[in-house]
């Protein structure tokens, strides 16, 4: 490797567990990813992550579609690879001349029966991927007509790029806010604005929570706790910096057994707690050598678990996070969504609806709201 080079991820997510399904299990399809590359590269390599698997999955073949051309994909020499539950690993460098603003295609194809449980959902205008019946792997023109799109990126973890040292990456960790659009309004707005050394990782999963998980069969897709994510997920090739928003979902998800049984009122953390388990964050972002950022919780007036005990949960983690000396920056992503005449909800064009999540206004006013100093 030449001296002047680096690996730096170009694009990540974490993962997460599957929706158990009858449907789980998986046999003769391909599945495909376009991944925008955003600086130049003389190589690529790719992480496949069992962490959530009960038992090992089969990887048939793999490939990577660049320049009109498909590469095989090898692990230790072997087309064939297979990854324990638990484990994950990272392919043999492939030497592809990448260049800045271009996309590759990652396909990879399971000929028998995979249990499709290491997965996340991703959402935004760079997160999109389909699946297709057979084996597809080296066909330029998978169309509309024998494959379906899909949110759902299973397995692939990180895509790294070998490219010059100026280059990096910042990661965004977080529940479904950071599952959605903002990470990548982000990318677009490197894109857009010139800040071509640095790249935008997403590490989100849909309703998990800082201190608590789900054992039961019913919830347990809403993810694992900070305490199985945050070490798992954030060290990345390339990263410097981790902007993490989490947090709600600790405060909106217990109701009562009375209202459902696996929503006890004992998981509701205090305040304390909260801010104990986000401390914990920074405790390890710190052993990783990276700067730490942090946001606010969004506006939820209007969310069906709306009180005012919630509100008052939130309004004083976010008062710690405005003001406390333990991170780099805070960036105040509910001064910006709010409403100001009626502060606990969204601004109307930032609330997609449901008063929890934005609206896809929202997730570029959260992109913008990045400050540059953490792009150049």
């Amino acid at each position: 490797m030449n001296q002047n080079q680096r690996w730096v991820s170009v694009w990540g997510n974490a993962v997460s567990v599957a929706e158990n399904r009858p449907e789980r299990y998986a046999r003769n399809i391909t599945i495909r990813y376009p991944i925008h590359i955003p600086f130049s590269g003389t190589g690529v390599r790719l992480t496949f992550d069992n962490y959530c698997g009960t038992e090992p999955v089969n990887f048939t073949r793999t490939t990577v579609f660049y320049g009109g051309k498909f590469y095989p994909v090898t692990f230790e020499g072997n087309r064939h690879v297979t990854i324990l539950a638990g484990e994950n690993v990272v392919s043999d460098p492939l030497e592809i001349p990448l260049r800045a603003g271009e996309i590759i295609q990652v396909s990879f194809y399971f000929a028998n029966f995979t249990l499709m449980r290491s997965v996340v959902y991703a959402q935004g205008p760079l997160s999109e991927g389909l699946y297709a019946n057979g084996d597809r792997t080296e066909d330029p023109s998978i169309d509309l007509e024998t494959s379906r799109k899909t949110h759902l990126f299973y397995f692939l973890s990180n895509v790294s790029v070998l490219t010059d040292k100026e280059n990096r990456c910042l990661v965004c960790y977080g529940d479904s806010i950071t599952a959605q659009d903002w990470p990548d309004c982000l990318a677009l707005r490197c894109f857009k604005e010139g800040y071509a050394k640095t790249a935008v990782i997403r590490r989100a999963t849909s309703g998990s929570r800082i201190l608590r998980q789900y054992s039961c069969l019913t919830y347990e897709s809403y993810g694992l706790s900070g305490e199985y994510r945050f070490a798992h997920e954030v060290p990345t090739d390339g990263a410097d910096t981790v902007i993490i928003q989490q947090g709600i979902n600790d405060i909106i998800h217990p109701v009562g057994e009375e209202k459902n049984v696996f929503r006890p009122m004992s998981d509701l953390p205090t305040v304390e707690e909260l801010i104990d388990g986000l401390k914990d964050y920074i405790s390890q972002a710190r052993e990783m050598g990276y700067k730490v950022y942090v946001g606010t919780l969004l506006p939820m007036g209007g969310w069906r678990t709306d009180a005012p005990f919630r509100q008052e949960m939130r309004h004083a983690y976010n008062e710690f996070i405005r003001t406390t000396d333990l991170i780099d920056g805070c960036i105040d992503f509910d001064a910006v969504l709010r409403d100001p005449e009626n502060p606990n909800h969204f601004r109307p064009e930032y609330d997609s609806g449901d008063h929890l999540h934005p609206s896809r206004a929202g997730y570029e006013r959260m992109a913008a709201e990045i400050p540059a100093e953490l792009l150049k």
